[in-house]
């Protein structure tokens, strides 16, 4: 069996199967920079929310060359084919050549929901519902007068 291609650190980039060079798909997902970190790559992976070729899959499954990747983002559902296999940090520019993306752009927020994820809105002291002393003062308030 051939020696794994190796990366100028001296780690291999891929590991060799029956099937040919193999990554893990929470690895190749947090490299292609479709998910920031592997642990959030390995968390969606782990709620199901990333399938592999229609089925959904473990963190530690290994991907192979055409393989179809389908991501739940949010709101958004992508579908990539995986073009080359990484499994250590490349550019960003290079990035995007490790897959063809099947999906359209991303879909904007209307108004309510761009409002519903923003923060929620400061309320200053005093304003809004009465807090339990000032119901107290009002109530004692109006039975003197």
């Amino acid at each position: 069996m051939p020696a794994p291609e190796q990366a100028p650190s001296g780690t291999p980039t891929s590991k060799e199967g029956a099937g040919g060079p193999s990554v893990r798909l929470d690895k190749w997902l947090q490299v292609a920079r479709v998910f920031k970190t592997r642990s959030q790559a390995t968390h969606a992976c782990t709620l199901g929310r990333v399938l592999l070729n229609g089925e959904r899959s473990k963190p530690h499954r290994h991907l192979r060359l055409d393989d179809k990747i389908e991501v739940d983002i949010g709101d958004w559902h992508r579908v990539l084919i995986v073009r080359e296999l990484k499994d250590h940090p490349v550019p960003k520019a290079d990035a995007a050549k490790l897959y063809e993306d099947l999906t359209g752009p991303r879909p904007k927020l209307d108004a309510i929901d761009r409002a519903m994820k923003g923060p929620p809105v400061k309320r200053e002291k005093g304003l809004g519902r009465p807090t339990k002393q000032d119901r107290r003062a009002m109530e004692k308030f109006l039975k003197e007068g």
